[in-house]
């Protein structure tokens, strides 16, 4: 048994004081508030407010490579995504595993202990596959044990390049298996360690053909499931000129929503796409981050959770990995779009980013410091320049990552004073896995 004394920590019932944590099998088995340190010996004292583990419930690890190095000139996302396939076409498992492995401990540094990677970088160049067909997503499975976190493989179906059907080609012929069999066939055959989970994605429906998603929705019936929802106005308009409705009203009558089913962004949409959405109980993430740095606009989060959809939050391209921005980012963003403050409390934020990210994933039993739970502990710095003086259920509006200090991931510490235990030199690894 592994005990730790909390000075603070966040449980479900609130923030409380000295609180004993006891771990045993990677869970834990009491937390106990209102210990004394001076009654309490044996336990890894844990100055600062402690959290429970943040889900990141959207992530292209090899997008990481772009940070810094995209922003010369004018654009939009589709301009910004000629770069992106520059980086995909350069990448092989060993040097895909050398990127998410740095990229997947920059997240543990940020109290990340868990990852969605949406994954469908699959094949060799001209998509001729590799030897194991599924080598690039066993790098990202291999990358997320190494540096000590949970991952949910997000198996990736990308047939088209385009709503009305035109076909993959140049680096895009890497994203695709050239039908729904031959992607059904690799996925099963895709085998996950004890920390990870595999679940599918429909890239979009510029990706899926209509005629695919209803054979595809059934296939995966019973797993996680997410997909890119409105990301652009591009392509809502593509959709309602191609199928005469918004993609939201084309998924669901391919029967493609649903409690098991996040759509990422789901930034323009119509009162009836997210009223869809919310009766389905089909979840949401966001990725506040990323959605400003390529402009694709401002979703209505507000909205979307009061007609029923579970909030997630992401760093999709890595432009910034840090869930304290992407959780208050999407506060801030519907303060600019209403003109008001004080949608989303500090308690909501942080349910989005633990509780919410975990169970799109398909972690249920992580995300909260509770007996029985995941042992999964994010301590966080209350003396720096950012959090001194803050209240502590207002921690979200101010920490950043850089406050994290201690990381347990299954009851293992994978991060001690600000360091991450198998990448101490994290900076020089990065930098050399981009380069």
């Amino acid at each position: 048994m592994t005990r730790y004394h909390c000075a603070h920590a966040w449980l479900p019932t609130g923030v409380a004081d000295d609180v004993l944590v006891e771990i045993a099998d990677g869970r834990f088995t009491a937390v106990t508030p209102g210990s004394a340190p001076g009654t309490v010996t044996g336990a890894v004292r844990l100055p600062g407010l402690t959290l429970p583990g943040l889900a990141n419930a959207h992530s292209h690890a090899f997008h990481r490579a772009l940070r810094g190095r995209t922003q010369h000139g004018k654009g939009t996302f589709w301009t910004w995504r000629h770069q992106m396939y520059s980086v995909a076409s350069s990448l092989d498992p060993d040097s895909y595993y050398a990127l998410a492995r740095a990229v997947y401990a920059e997240m543990a540094l940020a109290g990340i202990t868990c990852v969605g990677e949406f994954h469908y970088l699959h094949h060799g160049p001209g998509g001729t596959p590799y030897d194991d067909p599924n080598a690039m997503g066993q790098a990202l499975l291999a990358a997320a044990a190494d540096v000590g976190i949970r991952i949910t493989l997000l198996d990736t179906l990308y047939l088209t390049a385009s709503v009305d059907g035109k076909p993959l080609e140049g680096v895009q012929l890497r994203f695709g298996d050239g039908s729904l069999d031959a992607w059904s066939d690799r996925f099963e055959r895709l085998k996950a360690g004890r920390h990870a989970r595999v679940g599918a994605a429909a890239h979009s429906v510029r990706a899926v053909p209509a005629d695919v998603l209803a054979v595809f929705a059934t296939r995966t019936e019973g797993l996680q499931t997410h997909l890119h929802l409105s990301e652009q106005r591009a392509e809502n308009e593509a959709c309602q000129a191609v199928h005469g409705c918004t993609p939201t009203e084309l998924l669901a009558d391919r029967g493609l929503l649903g409690e098991r089913v996040t759509a990422v962004h789901a930034t323009h949409l119509t009162d009836t796409d997210r009223t869809e959405l919310g009766d389905t109980g089909t979840g949401v993430c966001f990725c506040p981050t990323t959605e400003r740095d390529l402009a694709d606009g401002i979703g209505h989060a507000r909205a979307l959770v009061d007609a029923g959809s579970p909030l997630s939050l992401g760093s999709d391209s890595h432009a910034v990995i840090d869930l304290f921005e992407e959780a208050r980012g999407v506060e801030m963003h519907e303060r600019l779009h209403t003109e008001h403050r004080g949608h989303f409390t500090g308690a909501d934020l942080l349910d989005a980013a633990t509780l919410g990210g975990h169970a799109s994933l398909g972690w249920p039993d992580a995300g909260r410091i509770a007996p029985g739970a995941r042992a999964d502990l994010v301590t966080v710095a209350l003396d720096s320049p950012r959090t001194a003086g803050a209240e502590l259920d207002a921690i979200a509006f101010v920490a950043a990552a850089a406050d994290v200090r201690h990381v347990v991931v299954d009851g293992r510490a994978v991060v001690r004073d600000g360091v991450h235990a198998a990448l101490p030199d994290l900076g020089r690894c990065l930098a050399e896995a981009i380069r």
